[in-house]
């Protein structure tokens, strides 16, 4: 196989580009660094990776065959030659995109009388930007903590033995030693619950933090968590999440210096939250309420097939938000026929430092590609040939990419990267100007980045609302939640839709309220907050409280999984305004935990 088959073609894009290009591009510097000319990288491998380790900078081992390599970048190419290396993808950037959703969602009939599910005996997981430790719902009525332990990857980095458990987690009840929870090569600190609640014992946050210095910056995770199992103690229960009585598991996602975390630390953040289960022996509920436009939005990414395996883990749930960009004009689709030529209109704002520009269609079609600069000025067809190439448009420098099929899809991807020779990308209506040869499926999807790396302004004309679900919620093995506004019972504008760009997934499973929710603010107070990462706890909780019913409660145990997702499914009631289900709108329908559990 030629090398460049088993490697990513955005990794093999920033292989060609140079260091100032990287340095403007909102995608090809991610997992680089620049001072020791090293990448880390997403690696899927078989055998014994180990017998690497000399040529290499670092390996971390995760389970079912996928690990992160350290590598100089002169020796990328000599390790995807090995025959070990199934294939390599370089990270990516990830943006984050109660009261009475609690009571829309089914949930309160069965937290009082006969039930009394509140998510006993049930470990929810935050995967997020951390959590406020000395928040009153996240405390007992003793004032000690429910959390089981904070991982925060941002506190640093320590070295621990280098071999950790492999493929440990795929026999249920399989004896893993404290201290292999974390990876083999810690990013950060794990905070105890004995060491959390010596901080809440200290006296004051500031004496706390001496103590465990870990801290919500951004609010998300904070507010994440209250949704899925607060228990209202500040409010006097009024504003209690959803599994109020669960143990609850934290990681902070990132990385010192950077702003944003990326794949890499998401796929370690799962690795150990799944251990951490598995050791302390209890069902668990996962969230992650972030995501990135970035790939072929058909769940064969690594991290997305990285996801469909561990979901066959232990006993887990794992909930993903679709996303906030069902209205941000970043994606555009249609389907193109043989002789009928078409232009794709995009805005660039003014003052922008980079935009790319993903194209994905089937390898079997071929068209021309003209770019077309705001001045007038035409740039191709393009040469239809693998590998990078270059246009200078105007004081934009154009970064031009023809990727191949790779081993797990059949696409083809065409990658642009404006690069601003100056300060900014040229602004304007660009166009791009689609030529049919040979047409067999026809189909194209365009996408720009995540909305939150852009200017509003910056957007399609004409854009396509479906097919806009956020990575990695186009997984087959993980429930996918989008938002509705509870009050008005109809989908939210915003909420990332289906379906997969392939049609072979019904994408999201279901929606969640997500417009307007109280819920646990940093600081020790409520705010009110809107999207579907805060959606997407609500079925999380819901999964705890079904868990506990059917395993803790011995009415079924095997409730995990797939089968939390179908019964869900099943329950899911339908929106007055909609018709049709499943659909790539709200799926198929709206949370409504008590119909799920056929009670």
């Amino acid at each position: 196989m030629n090398n460049d088959q088993k490697i990513e073609n955005l990794l093999n894009l920033a292989l060609e580009a140079s260091d100032a290009e990287r340095e403007k591009s909102l995608n090809l510097n991610q997992g680089y660094d620049r001072e020791t000319k090293t990448w880390e990288l997403i690696v899927r491998y078989h055998g014994d990776i180990w017998k690497f380790q000399n040529q290499v900078r670092e390996i971390i081992t995760l389970s079912g065959g996928y690990a992160i390599v350290t590598v100089e970048e002169s020796l990328v190419d000599w390790l995807s030659a090995q025959p070990e290396i199934e294939y390599v993808e370089k990270p990516k950037r990830l943006f984050f995109s109660v009261d009475q959703g609690r009571a829309v969602s089914c949930v309160n009939q069965l937290q009082t009388g006969e039930y009394n599910l509140k998510g006993q005996g049930i470990l929810v997981a935050v995967i997020d930007s951390g959590v406020d430790y000395f928040h009153p719902d996240f405390r007992n009525e003793d004032g000690t903590t429910r959390i089981e332990a904070i991982w925060d990857q941002t506190a640093g980095r320590r070295d621990v033995p280098e071999r950790g458990v492999e493929e440990s987690m795929a026999i249920p009840g399989t004896e893993i030693r404290e201290e292999n929870i974390l990876p083999e090569k810690i990013r950060g600190v794990e905070y105890t619950k004995e060491r959390i609640n010596e901080a809440l014992a200290a006296g004051s946050r500031e004496a706390g933090y001496r103590i465990v210095p870990s801290r919500d910056v951004s609010g998300h995770g904070t507010e994440v968590l209250g949704i899925a199992a607060g228990n209202g103690r500040a409010s006097g229960g009024q504003y209690r999440g959803m599994a109020p009585e669960s143990r609850i598991l934290v990681v902070k996602l990132g990385v010192p210096g950077q702003s944003f975390p990326g794949t890499v630390e998401l796929m370690l953040a799962l690795d150990y939250v799944l251990r951490k289960a598995l050791q302390l022996e209890m069902p668990v509920a996962v969230n992650l309420s972030f995501g990135n436009v970035y790939g072929p939005h058909d769940g064969t990414s690594l991290l997305e097939t990285y996801l469909d395996m561990t979901a066959g883990m232990w006993q887990n749930v794992i909930c993903v938000g679709t996303g906030n960009e069902g209205n941000t004009g970043g994606h555009i689709s249609g389907l193109l026929q043989e002789g009928q030529e078409r232009t794709i209109e995009f805005g660039i704002a003014d003052s922008e430092p980079t935009v790319n520009l993903q194209l994905w269609k089937s390898y079997t079609d071929q068209f021309g590609i003209v770019l077309v600069h705001p001045n007038g000025d035409t740039f191709g067809p393009l040469q239809e040939r693998l590998g990078a190439q270059r246009i200078i448009a105007g004081r934009t420098e154009i970064l031009v990419y023809y990727g191949e099929p790779k081993p797990y899809t059949t696409a083809q991807e065409i990658y642009f990267d404006f690069i601003p020779r100056g300060n900014y990308v040229d602004s304007g209506v660009w166009k791009i100007r689609l030529i049919p040869r040979r047409v067999v499926e026809g189909r194209y999807d365009f996408w720009l980045p995540s909305s939150g790396a852009l200017n509003p302004n910056t957007r399609f004309f004409g854009p396509t609302v479906n097919t806009t679900l956020t990575i990695p919620s186009t997984a087959q093995k993980i429930i996918a939640v989008g938002a509705y506004d509870s009050r008005l019972m109809t989908y939210a504008a915003f909420s990332g839709r289906g379906n997969t760009r392939d049609e072979r997934q019904i994408k999201p499973d279901l929606v969640a309220p997500g417009v307007s929710i109280t819920t646990t603010a940093v600081g020790g107070s409520y705010t009110n907050v809107t999207g579907t990462s805060f959606a997407t706890p609500f079925v999380t909780g819901a999964a705890a409280i079904m868990m506990q019913w059917g395993i803790v409660e011995g009415n079924d145990p095997f409730l995990y999984g797939e089968k939390v997702r179908a019964y869900l499914q099943r329950g899911a009631m339908r929106l007055p305004t909609l018709i049709g289900y499943p659909n790539p709108i709200v799926g198929y329908g709206a949370l409504c935990v008590k119909d799920s559990l056929l009670l």
